[in-house]
């Protein structure tokens, strides 16, 4: 995908997903705004595997369901 897509357009398009962002836009808190969809899938490790093989410059990491309570996130 080439275009730019807002952070509501992503959810929107890839629900309960892992989405692989290139060049985000954040706000002042750094939270993703809008950037370009390289790779989704349900699997978050493919997702990763694909970050590693294209190696973007700047790229942000986001779920886009609901983290199930009482699990632990690790940054």
């Amino acid at each position: 995908m080439n275009e730019v897509l807002t952070l509501a357009e992503i959810e929107s398009q890839f629900p309960s997903e892992w989405i692989l962002v290139e060049d985000p836009q954040t706000n002042e808190a750094l939270e993703v705004q809008s950037g370009r969809v390289l790779c989704h899938s349900k699997d978050r490790d493919e997702v990763y595997r694909k970050a590693v093989e294209l190696r973007p410059k700047k790229f942000a990491m986001l779920y886009t369901g609901t983290i199930p309570e009482g699990t632990a996130v690790v940054l």
